[in-house]
């Protein structure tokens, strides 16, 4: 089966659908699509894509405003690009109690949120709130207490193998065959780079990302880009609210009081959190975990890490000790990114993004009501590679 792409730029009135010819790197139109600047049956390469695709994206990454909301395709191209594999995966839960009630749940929030079957996240949220229910019950009730017990340990393995799965994704690019390897992280670097190479007087790039794996963070070591994510500190970094404007600057030689942005820096925020974030007593620290190391537990036991476990880690929708700490610090993190795509000449570029989370639609929504905002989805679904 040949390859099929969708392109929409410029001019186009609507998305024109070709695919992969019989020849190596050429494309045709494929049956019944049309445009103004390709005839139907004719065979055209990347030498006539290129000039299509490279003038418009370079004008919309000097938007004043420019953001990059990556999701599960970026961290599956590269990882793909150095195993042959997608990322591994990890199955739905299975619980002792309260199984049917928990996957009946997770099956309703995911058709709500317009995606067919639940995953193991809309389990891990649909489980939460139910500790929180019976928490509230537990007290009148033994039998209840009993199994709110049995559900709080479940939650805990069940996020032990999570935060595992994850890492087997990062061990798979760190451990694959150096040629492959080092092919990886020359995309991701070029990827990244084509983003942050912005000009002095333009706003910092933004990047979001709904991933928990730390692929951008290595690409990020790799190229020198530094990344201001609101932690602060060296041995145990903690998120801080007061860091969102922070930046860094430098002065020219023999120019005073002109500080001018230094090169090489954006701005990134997890949305969904990340597997080295810990929630301990009222703060959020950002654990020392080795990119793909085997597993995050050992790194829960360190002195100063009392009470906690594998439930304390902030990975999205995993709630803390209440719905108050649960909140933070993502509802800080949606904040920045409405803050960043919602405000005029702003252009924000989804990659791998499956638009399966309605919080962050809902900000996408608001930021199209803006003229003079631009939305650039790349994606791939199924057989078909887009640019709209």
């Amino acid at each position: 089966m040949s390859s099929m792409h969708i392109l929409k730029t410029r001019d186009d009135k609507s998305p024109i659908e070709f695919e992969s010819a019989s020849s190596v790197g050429q494309f045709e139109l494929s049956a019944g699509s049309e445009c103004s600047w390709m005839d139907a049956g004719e065979k055209f390469g990347a030498d006539k894509l290129r000039p299509r695709i490279e003038p418009w994206l370079t004008a919309l990454f000097q938007s004043e405003h420019l953001s990059l909301l990556a999701g599960s395709g970026l961290s599956n191209s590269v990882h793909g690009i150095a195993t042959g594999t997608l990322l591994p995966g990890m199955s739905s839960a299975t619980f002792t109690n309260y199984d049917a009630e928990i996957s009946a749940k997770a099956k309703e929030s995911s058709e709500a949120a317009g995606r067919a079957a639940g995953n193991i996240e809309d389990q891990l949220r649909v489980a939460n709130e139910l500790v929180a229910g019976l928490g509230v019950l537990s007290a009148a009730d033994a039998g209840v207490a009993t199994a709110l017990k049995s559900l709080e340990k479940e939650l805990e393995d069940v996020l032990k193998e999570f935060s595992k799965s994850i890492l087997d994704g990062e061990k798979g690019l760190i451990t694959a065959k150096e040629e492959l390897r080092n092919e990886a992280f020359n995309y991701l670097v070029s990827f990244l780079m084509s983003f942050a190479s912005r000009t002095g007087t333009r706003d910092r790039l933004q990047i979001f990302t709904t991933n928990y794996d730390r692929f951008i963070e290595a690409g990020a070591d790799v190229a020198g880009l530094h990344l201001m994510d609101r932690f602060v500190g060296s041995l145990a970094p903690i998120f801080r609210s007061s860091r969102l404007d922070l930046d860094i600057h430098y002065n020219p030689p023999g120019i005073r009081g002109e500080p001018r942005y230094l090169e090489g820096v954006a701005k990134f925020s997890k949305l969904h959190g990340s597997m080295d974030w810990v929630n301990v007593g009222d703060q959020i620290r950002r654990l020392g975990v080795p990119f793909g190391a085997d597993q995050v537990e050992p790194y829960l036991t360190a002195p100063g890490m009392q009470d906690v476990d594998a439930r304390s880690l902030m990975i999205y929708p995993n709630a803390a000790k209440d719905r108050e700490t649960s909140a933070y610090p993502y509802v800080e993190l949606f904040r920045d990114f409405a803050a960043a795509t919602c405000r005029p000449n702003s252009t924000l570029v989804t990659y791998g993004y499956s638009f399966g989370d309605e919080h962050i639609n809902r900000v996408i929504e608001d930021m199209l009501t803006i003229p003079s905002s631009h939305l650039v989805i790349i994606c791939r679904f199924n057989s078909k590679v887009q640019l709209v």
